[in-house]
């Protein structure tokens, strides 16, 4: 039979600190020779670092925070009435409607004492431009738009209807509703 020691290697059967003793030496070495950052130079990648962190965090905070503060706001500076008698018989009821937010604001329904405006027989909704023109507003398909910082002037043509309890010296409640789901109730009294 053969010997067994023989067949094995010397590696496993010598001493293994005395194998790497050199290599202890070479490593102690490498560490001694390796130079590091000065702490100035450090301290400015640091920060440098986080300033562009920073920097790019609140760029995208502004960009979250500015959808989320938008707003609409419609002020109604001007509701009036005044009687009609030709060609029909009835009330143009002009209502002003300026937009004081950051957003823009879109009209699409107006109720009169809680009933939509549409659902009137004797009713029309004519919105007047700035060029002084008149059109019929097509409210309750497009809907007026009221842009931030302008105003829009919408005129309710109402005609005389004793069925419904428009008469002269009635108090109408008007609300306003827009595409955001906000309302914006006015009254006035029929001249």
């Amino acid at each position: 039979m053969e010997d067994r020691r023989c067949l094995h290697n010397s590696f496993i059967n010598g001493n293994l600190t005395s194998l790497f003793k050199g290599e202890k030496l070479v490593m102690k070495n490498i560490n001694k020779n390796k130079k590091a950052l000065s702490p100035v130079i450090a301290t400015v990648i640091l920060i440098s670092v986080t300033i562009v962190v920073a920097v790019s965090v609140a760029y995208w905070m502004g960009a979250i925070a500015g959808g989320f503060t938008s707003f609409e706001q419609i002020e109604l500076p001007t509701v009036y009435g005044r009687a009609i008698t030709s060609p029909w018989i009835g009330w143009n009821i002009t209502i002003e409607m300026k937009n004081t937010g950051s957003s823009d604001a879109t009209l699409n329904n107006i109720f009169m004492n809680s009933i939509p405006f549409k659902d009137y027989a004797q009713a029309n909704v004519t919105l007047h431009k700035d060029d002084g023109t008149d059109v019929s507003a097509t409210l309750y398909t497009t809907g007026v738009l009221v842009a931030k910082g302008n105003s829009v002037t919408l005129v309710l043509q109402l005609k005389f209807d004793q069925s419904v309890g428009f008469t002269s010296g009635t108090r109408v409640e008007i609300k306003l509703h827009t595409a955001a789901g906000k309302d914006y109730p006015t009254s006035l009294k029929l001249p």
